[in-house]
């Protein structure tokens, strides 16, 4: 098979709105088409960039440019990356986006009340009493992108229907060979 020329996802959304679990979709009807993407989970990433992590402001920025920059090396080494990450700040993604010329920002849009109620980390009830300071959506604040290349609509859509929209956006921009 021909080698693909890389290109990134970045699935953005708050805490509990689904990113891992489209992620997960998105990876398998990618590995379907034989693409096997590096997938830039923050929160496995995290400990490793930042094993003391504040999540003051500067903690995020200096972690998500660390996170853009492994992002950008790939990308230029041929691997297709999928970065699995809140980016509470535009400027987060907008940083890779300048680094990686094929990238497709993705924007889990769910009600906060959802994101409460599933909670698999239980970090906003960690937030709710005050054993976490800096939740997004709760204590820091969450910037939706503003011009998002695919919108999910966390609380509606199926992961498996919107990995195949996503899929079919790649497609559409040349990211990768549409099936015949």
């Amino acid at each position: 098979m021909d080698k693909v020329q890389a290109f990134a996802v970045w699935v953005t959304g708050l805490p509990a709105s689904g990113k891992s679990t489209l992620v997960r979709s998105l990876t398998a009807q990618l590995s379907a088409l034989g693409i096997e993407p590096a997938v830039l989970e923050s929160d496995v990433l995290r400990p490793i960039f930042t094993p003391h992590a504040q999540y003051r402001e500067e903690d995020r920025d200096a972690f998500y440019s660390q996170m853009a920059y492994v992002g950008t090396l790939l990308t230029r080494h041929g691997v297709p990356v999928v970065f699995d990450a809140t980016a509470n700040r535009r400027s987060y993604r907008e940083k890779a986006r300048k680094q990686i010329p094929r990238f497709l920002e993705v924007y889990i849009d769910c009600p906060l009340d959802i994101c409460k109620a599933r909670d698999p980390k239980g970090i906003y009830r960690k937030g709710e009493l005050g054993r976490a300071t800096a939740v997004p959506g709760l204590q820091a604040p969450y910037e939706p992108p503003e011009n998002p290349d695919v919108v999910v609509r966390g609380d509606l859509e199926s992961a498996e229907q919107a990995a195949s929209r996503i899929v079919a956006e790649l497609q559409a921009r040349g990211f990768l060979p549409t099936t015949s």
